[in-house]
């Protein structure tokens, strides 16, 4: 995204002078579905696709923004009974709320923004959007005060509060946290995190998105989560100790398999499982070995195809054009239910794995797949 495509469109809008530039990132994440809950690692990267606004104090309690993408403006106030019904505007509205309840005093200001986050991705655009502004008013209203960690949570707490998602912290920590050229990995449990070197010399990370509407069907996803919370109750007459599915190990798991349902132990097992995945892929990473995080990404695919039943035909069909392809990796990426596969693929298969998948899944489904190529780039900033 063009600073000055920004600012040109901000100076047209409000009062012709100029702002400060601020940016954050949407997401990807290599590997570790559906362990965030179960107390596990998720493995997640900031890319080079992201948001971008121009902020400016303006001397009044009021914020004038304008949406350069959907060509939509609005003001609004800094107090509770002030929230905006625009859609868009409560992400910002939320974000202000949020830092005033830490401290920041927060004064009006005009803003405007753009994005080349794709929307419906899994890339996490309102993530990027929090983490932007939270990140700018934390430096023009806050003097800093505010760490990384809390401007994640302010983030979360906008989901929360304000949008109404009851979200978990990967998709804000990692657009605060992002580091190019490393994955992070991050101990859902007690939130500690560890930079992973991620430079894939001779491959490219691509998503194949099936335009299969991307959302987590909260029935599905609720009784996917019960299901862990069953085992575990389970296995806690035995092992008091044990908290999430982190805390199981297979033979754990397999002492109680004949007290819990089919469903019940499949899903857990296919958490265990890409808990572990997490941490072989990290080790992988620091050797360099690109080909065994390959092989578990596909391994993740299985089971959350198979086991977590979270796939759908066209995702599965995608993970087979890419095996046929001879692609190193490849899996569903995000909660399921629709949205991307996330492909690491060695730069000679590039254009053949792309134009077979495009012309397969068109045949197929009578549409083609988008295609975003992403690159693993810093977190927050400030531009200009």
């Amino acid at each position: 995204m063009e600073i000055e495509h920004v600012r040109s469109r901000f100076i047209k809008h409000f009062d012709g002078t100029t702002g400060y530039i601020y940016a954050s990132p949407g997401r990807v994440n290599l590997i570790g579905e559906h362990t965030d809950y179960n107390g596990g690692f998720v493995f997640p990267g900031a890319v080079d696709k992201g948001i971008i606004a121009e902020i400016k104090p303006n001397g009044t309690n009021k914020v004038r923004a304008y949406s350069i993408d959907l060509k939509d403006k609005i003001e609004f106030g800094l107090n509770e009974e002030d929230k905006p019904r625009t859609s868009w505007a409560k992400y910002i509205f939320g974000v202000c709320r949020e830092m005033i309840k830490r401290g920041v005093h927060v004064q009006g200001f005009d803003t405007a923004f753009a994005g080349d986050v794709p929307l419906g991705a899994g890339m996490s655009s309102s993530a990027a959007l929090e983490s932007t502004y939270a990140f700018a008013l934390n430096e023009l209203f806050g003097d800093n005060k505010i760490d990384k960690f809390e401007l994640a949570k302010v983030g979360q707490a906008t989901e929360h509060n304000y949008v109404g998602v009851n979200c978990g912290i990967m998709d804000q920590f990692a657009s605060v946290f992002g580091k190019a050229g490393s994955l992070i990995r991050l101990d859902c449990r007690s939130l500690e995190y560890q930079y992973f070197p991620f430079d894939p010399q001779g491959y490219r990370l691509v998503l194949v998105d099936s335009v299969v509407k991307h959302e987590l069907a909260s029935s599905a996803y609720n009784k996917r989560r019960q299901s862990c919370e069953n085992v575990v109750a389970e296995i806690q007459k035995k092992h008091p100790h044990v908290e999430f599915l982190r805390d199981v190990t297979m033979p754990m798991l397999e002492e109680v398999k004949n007290d819990v349902c089919a469903e019940d132990y499949m899903r857990s097992k296919y958490v265990i499982e890409e808990i572990q995945r997490v941490l072989d892929v990290c080790d992988a990473l620091e050797v360099g070995d690109y080909e065994t995080v390959g092989q578990k990404m596909y391994e993740t695919h299985y089971g959350m195809s198979k086991f977590y039943e979270v796939s759908c035909e066209e995702l599965d069909f995608l993970n087979d054009i890419a095996k046929e392809c001879g692609v190193t990796g490849s899996r569903v990426m995000g909660g399921g239910f629709g949205g991307c596969t996330i492909n690491l693929v060695k730069d000679e298969l590039y254009d053949d794995f792309i134009a077979k998948a495009k012309d397969a899944f068109t045949a197929k489904f009578g549409r083609s797949p988008k295609v975003y190529d992403v690159v693993i780039s810093d977190g927050s900033r400030k531009l200009a």
